[in-house]
């Protein structure tokens, strides 16, 4: 839908104009309007602790549904997109765009948009709906903790009292640089994947080091800089996928999150159909339905060309002109026998990722086994505290999952339990909700949530809402954002006097429906 390399005209394009047609019907019939003024923001109040797509997203869905936001960003107004804000200018959405649409708002230009329009969507959102005045930039979330009458301080009272809290601090975090044998020695460049907007790379031998997401992200400035070839070094296979909305909807569409019996199907259609020739370089050892594929069709044309080559390999060390390896055969594990051989390098790229971001600042019953991220009720919701939700900060791995319509699926059942007491979960439920799926779910020794995907995620919304009588005349309010079910008095604050356990008298603002 469009080029990647620039913006199709929906005149001359059929299936654009179609796009823009339909994003324009799903803005009109599910995007919550923005508030007129902070005045019609009185139903609860929501902390949110980050100000990348996920925290954007869901500030915008609670405003829109008249709740109340403090949005607080630990770095400056510059982040606000999250990771997409620090990473480089050659980078694009691999999965379409149809599946990454994190709000109804956003209105896509092209399939496979790149990282400035992206910014541009969540910027969009973060302006339309007011957020923009509600963000605290520089702030560092220490702790989180409830007072006496049981609602959220963040920090300190000075920031006010809060009836819930969106954690959307990602899986994305500082870059991890490791220190490698040799990298004094090499006469070359060394950058991590996400620092490589301006640098030079035409005509030059590049060495990608680390075969996941941040490897998507050198290739693609590698094949735009112009590299004369480019060599990935794996230590593990890794699937790849086509950037194809067919082919990776339908693999999202397993119910069932994991492996079974006919996952050869999808995986015998990948090695004969995508990897072709190159399917000695699909993993032997490894189901599809295990870890998070990369999604990139460019890197077998480049393969296919000689301008690439994938390394399975153990890095020894670092040298003036390359990078020794001990490269293995198709099967043979990580420090398992191989040969050794040098590849040569002008630049060395570290795609080894990011720190993931800390929780540690919610509370310690957060974290008590064996009920601990990603192992919580949805995912998301710690099963001491129902007005709590993690969004899109547990997950492992996935596929067809982050920055979609979840994140307002999310917000709603987090609203629905802030507002009607009788939706709220008990904590002996959650727990035995995470038992069940962790028996279903066996796709690691332990049963824990390391690979879903999106039509399991789905399912546990529909399972949510399903199984609580009281929770069915919120089903078109949790899925579809129509809002019949809040309350029709607006919250109105009030002075009141009230008693804590110990009998003491508190006055405080509190809230009456």
């Amino acid at each position: 839908m469009g080029s990647r390399k620039g913006i199709a005209n929906p005149l001359f394009s059929p299936i654009v104009f179609l796009y823009q047609i339909l994003q324009w019907i799903i803005a009109k019939a599910l995007a919550p309007k923005p508030p007129k003024s902070d005045t019609e923001l009185s139903r609860p109040k929501i902390a949110i602790i980050g100000a990348g797509i996920t925290g954007v997203t869901a500030a915008a869905h609670c405003v829109g549904h008249g709740f109340d936001v403090e949005i607080f960003e630990g770095e400056s107004e510059e982040q606000v997109g999250g990771i997409w804000s620090a990473i480089n200018d050659s980078s694009s959405l691999q999965i379409h765009s149809l599946m990454y649409r994190f709000h109804p708002v956003v209105q896509w230009e092209r399939g496979y948009p790149d990282r400035k329009q992206i910014l541009e969507q969540v910027r969009k959102v973060w302006k339309l709906y007011g957020l923009d005045k509600k963000t605290k930039f520089g702030f560092k979330v220490d702790r989180i903790y409830k007072d006496h009458q049981g609602r959220w301080i963040v920090n300190n009272t000075a920031q006010g009292r809060f009836d819930g809290v969106i954690a959307a601090v990602g899986t994305c975090g500082a870059p991890k640089m490791p220190t490698l044998p040799g990298m004094d020695k090499f006469k070359g460049s060394i950058y991590h994947s996400s620092e490589l907007t301006g640098k030079n790379a035409k005509g030059k031998k590049i060495v990608i080091i680390g075969g996941g997401a941040s490897a998507v992200e050198a290739l693609e400035f590698a094949f735009a800089a112009g590299a004369s070839k480019t060599s990935i070094l794996s230590r593990s296979d890794k699937w790849i996928i086509p950037r194809n909305i067919f082919v990776d909807t339908l693999l999202s569409f397993n119910i069932f999150g994991q492996e079974t019996m006919f996952s050869f199907i999808p995986e015998f259609l990948l090695r004969k159909l995508f990897y072709r020739d190159l399917e000695h370089l699909s993993p032997s050892d490894k189901g599809i339905f295990m870890d998070t594929p990369m999604v990139n069709s460019d890197v077998m044309e480049k393969l296919r060309e000689g301008k690439a080559d994938w390394v399975r390999c153990d890095i020894d060390e670092l040298t003036e002109d390359g990078v020794r390896v001990n490269r293995r055969a198709q099967g043979v594990p990580q420090g398992g026998p191989g040969h050794e051989e040098l590849i040569d390098a002008d630049m060395v790229i570290m795609a080894t990722g990011y720190k993931r971001p800390s929780l540690a600042f919610l509370p310690n019953d957060c974290f008590d086994e064996p009920y601990i991220p990603p192992n919580w009720y949805l995912q998301t919701f710690p099963p001491p505290h129902p007005s709590i939700s993690a969004i899109n900060c547990t997950y492992v791995s996935a596929i067809g999952t982050v920055g979609n319509w979840h994140i307002g699926i999310y917000t709603r059942i987090l609203l629905m339990f802030l507002v009607d007491p009788l939706t709220r979960p008990s904590e002996f439920w959650m727990t035995k909700w995470i038992e069940l799926t962790k028996t279903l779910k066996m796709t690691s020794p332990t049963g824990a949530f390391d690979f879903f995907t999106y039509l399991e995620l789905v399912w546990w919304f529909v399972f949510c809402v399903t199984i609580n009588p009281f929770r069915w005349k919120w089903a078109l309010f949790v899925f579809l954002g129509v809002g019949a079910a809040l309350p029709k008095t607006i919250v109105k604050h009030e002075e009141r006097v009230l008693t804590d356990g110990n009998g003491y008298h508190h006055r405080d603002e509190g809230m009456s429906l």
